[in-house]
Order: C-alpha cells, then structure tokens, then sequence
C-alpha cells in the first residue's frame, strides 16, 4: 500500500487515476468528470493497494468526500472506493500524436492503459466515453 499525490474518480464501477504535477489540473479535471456523472474517490492523495492482482485506489480517511475547486474553497463531494483502477491519464505529458499509439504505465507492479495530455475542453466528455466503452484500435 502507497499514498500518491494524485486524484480519483469511479466511473460505472472502473476507477481512473488523474496523475500530473502541482497546477496541473488534477482536480478541474476530477470536477469536471464529477460534473459528467463520475464520483470522487480521492482528491490530491490516493491511496493505492493490491488486492486480488487488481489495484484499488482509495482515500485517506481526512479527506474523504472533499475535493478543492481553486477559486471556490473545498467542496463536499459523495465519495466512492476503494475502486479497481481501470485507467490512468497523466496532465503532467503531453500527447503528440492526433491518434496516439495504446500506451500504459505501470504502478506497483501492474501494468494500466495510459492516456496523456494537458488538461484540454475535449478530455472529460473523451474520458467519460473511454471509460464507458473503450477504444478501437
């Protein structure tokens, strides 16, 4: 078990882990998922564990159901999770490619699809629909 600074999302019972640097855009992007009809898992701190060779993502019990909206203050949230991390899109890379090759990323050992890029209009309503059904490739 490891705590990431990170933020999470349940979207349809699949978790999406939201990784970049400070000011990246991390929890604009959780609320804007929250606005599509994700629920917040964890805002800033996620706490990641192995279970059954999936990994969960969680929250540290003090922040549970808050998230921070810059400019607004800390706003209360329903929590979900622990959920099994089905995705991770990182604001910290960006992509290059107009149809990017499939990537993944590996955290404790388990290998996830990868999504990069900046926090652009199109990237929750992209998410929300890869999350609901996938990619052709």
């Amino acid at each position: 078990m490891t705590t990431i600074h990170a933020s999470a999302v349940e979207i349809g019972g699949r978790g999406l882990l939201i990784l970049g640097p400070s000011g990246a855009g991390k929890s604009a992007l959780a609320l804007a998922l929250m606005g599509l009809g994700a629920r917040l898992v964890a805002d800033d701190r996620v706490v990641l564990r192995i279970q059954s060779r999936h990994l969960l993502a969680g929250c540290p019990p003090a922040i549970r159901g808050r998230i921070e909206a810059r400019g607004v203050g800390i706003l209360r949230a329903d929590p979900a999770g622990p959920v099994p991390l089905a995705q991770v899109v990182d604001l910290g890379q960006a992509e290059t490619e107009r149809l990017p090759p499939f990537r993944t990323t590996f955290l404790l050992g388990l290998e996830l699809p990868l999504v990069l890029g900046p926090m652009e209009p199109h990237l929750p309503p992209a998410l929300m629909q890869l999350m609901r059904s996938g990619r052709c490739d």
